[in-house]
C-alpha cells in the first residue's frame, strides 16, 4: 500500500537509551536529543517511549519542536538548545520550555520576560569554549556580575558544545573541557552553583571521555544506533547500540533490457550484457541521496542488489539478473536481512556525506510505522 516506509523499533529506542544510562551510571543524567523530528524516526513516539525507559530530560533544537512534544502529552523537561528569538521567549513561558541562552543580553531579556509575567524561570547558559558557534564568550566575572542582577531568571546549568569531539589527535576537545571547567569553578567560588553542567553528545559517551561528562550527558546518535568513528588514538567503544530504524521501498516494474542499452537520467550507465533491472518507488525526494547513482546498494530478499543509472526524483533503478523479482516485492534501503546489513553510516561513506544527514534527509513524506 506504500512506496516507501519507514519501520522505527521502540524497544530499540528504549534499549540504546538504557545501554546510554548503563554507560555513564547513576549519577549522571541522560538528556536525549529528539531535535529534527528525533532525527526523522518520529519525536512524539520516541520521546514517549524515552519518558516511559526514565528519561527526565529531552532535548530539542526550535521552541516549535517542543511546543509538539508538549501539546503530545510529554512533561519531562525539555531544553530548546538553538532558539532563544524575541518573538519565541514568551512560549517558553506558556509552554514550561527551558532555553539555552547564548548571550548576557539574553540573560538581561529573560529576566524582565520573567519577572512581568510575575514567575520565576530556569535557563542554561551555554559558553563558547571553541564551537565558534552559539554561546558567549564573556568571562566568569561578567557572567557572575550578571547574574547577580537577576532574581526571576535562575540559571539552572551551565552548557557548551564540542567542535571535534571524534578527533583524538587534535588537543581541543582537552581545551574545551579545561576552558569550560575553569568558568564553573570560577562561578562556584563566586557563589554560583548551576544544577547541571553538560558538554558531551554520544561521541565522549562512547569512548568514555569521563572528564567531559559533567552531570549531564545529551546522546542524539546514539539513541538512534549509531557512533560516530573517531581518529586518532581513542581507548575502545564501550557503548553497544543498534540501529532502530529500517527504510523499505516497493519494487514498480521488474524488466529485462539488452546489451548496450542505457539507464536512466544522463545515461551514466548502460549496459554491458541482458538484464534484468527492477525500478524502486524511492528517489531523492524521499531523501534517498542522489549521489548514490551507480554506486548505492540495496537489500532485496537475502541477497544485495547494486543501484543502476542515476537516482531519480521519485524512483530508484537496480539490477535484479541474479534474483527473482516481482512488482510489489519489498526492498531495503536501509536496515538488515539474514545475511548482509546497510546502515546509516555505510549509506553516507557512499554518498559523501555523514550519517546524521541520510537520518534526517528522509523526506515527511516518506510514513513511519512503529514495530
Amino acid at each position: 500500500m506504500h512506496r516507501s516506509w519507514l519501520e522505527v523499533s521502540l524497544g530499540q529506542i528504549a534499549a540504546n537509551f538504557r545501554a546510554i544510562r548503563k554507560t555513564v551510571g547513576p549519577g549522571i543524567a541522560v538528556m536525549p536529543v529528539v531535535k529534527a523530528d528525533a532525527y526523522r524516526h518520529g519525536a512524539v513516539e520516541v520521546s514517549r517511549t524515552l519518558e516511559e525507559a526514565g528519561a527526565r530530560w529531552l532535548a530539542v533544537s526550535n521552541v516549535h519542536e517542543g511546543i509538539v512534544l508538549r501539546e503530545s502529552g510529554i512533561t519531562s523537561n525539555v531544553l530548546v538548545m538553538a532558539d532563544f528569538l524575541p518573538s519565541s521567549r514568551p512560549l517558553f513561558l506558556d509552554y514550561n520550555l527551558t532555553p539555552a541562552i547564548h548571550s548576557l543580553e539574553g540573560i538581561r531579556d529573560y529576566e524582565r520576560l520573567a519577572r512581568n509575567a510575575g514567575r520565576t524561570a530556569n535557563y542554561h547558559l551555554k559558553i563558547d569554549t571553541g564551537m565558534g558557534r552559539l554561546g558567549t564568550r564573556a568571562t566568569a566575572a561578567e557572567i557572575l556580575n550578571e547574574i547577580a542582577g537577576t532574581h526571576a531568571a535562575r540559571l539552572e546549568g551551565l552548557m557548551t558544545h564540542f567542535a571535534s569531539a571524534p578527533n583524538y589527535d587534535r588537543p581541543q576537545t582537552d581545551e574545551q573541557v579545561a576552558t569550560f571547567t575553569e568558568v564553573l569553578q570560577h562561578l562556584r567560588a563566586g557563589g554560583v552553583h548551576p544544577a547541571f553542567f553538560h558538554l558531551s553528545s554520544t561521541v565522549p559517551i562512547a569512548y568514555q571521555r569521563r572528564e567531559a561528562w559533567g552531570n549531564l550527558v545529551r546522546p542524539g546518535h546514539a539513541i538512534y544506533g549509531y557512533v560516530s568513528p573517531v581518529k586518532g588514538q581513542a581507548p575502545a567503544q564501550s557503548l553497544d547500540v543498534h540501529p532502530a530504524l529500517t527504510w523499505k521501498a516497493t519494487v514498480l516494474e521488474v524488466k529485462d533490457i539488452p546489451a548496450g542499452a542505457p539507464v536512466g537520467y544522463g545515461a551514466i550507465h548502460t549496459t554491458s550484457k541482458p538484464a534484468r533491472i527492477a525500478i524502486l518507488a524511492a528517489g531523492y525526494a524521499d531523501g534517498y541521496p542522489h549521489r548514490l547513482s551507480n554506486k548505492g546498494r540495496v537489500l532485496i530478499q537475502n541477497t544485495v542488489a547494486s543501484v543502476i543509472g542515476a537516482v531519480s526524483m521519485d524512483v530508484t533503478t537496480i539490477d535484479v539478473s541474479h534474483v527473482e523479482v516481482r512488482p510489489g516485492d519489498p526492498v531495503t534501503l536501509l536496515g538488515a536481512n539474514e545475511n548482509e546489513s546497510i546502515d546509516a553510516q555505510q549509506i553516507a561513506r557512499l554518498a559523501g556525506t555523514i550519517s546524521y544527514s541520510v537520518l534526517c534527509g528522509i523526506s515527511s513524506r516518506v510514513p513511519r510505522f512503529y514495530v
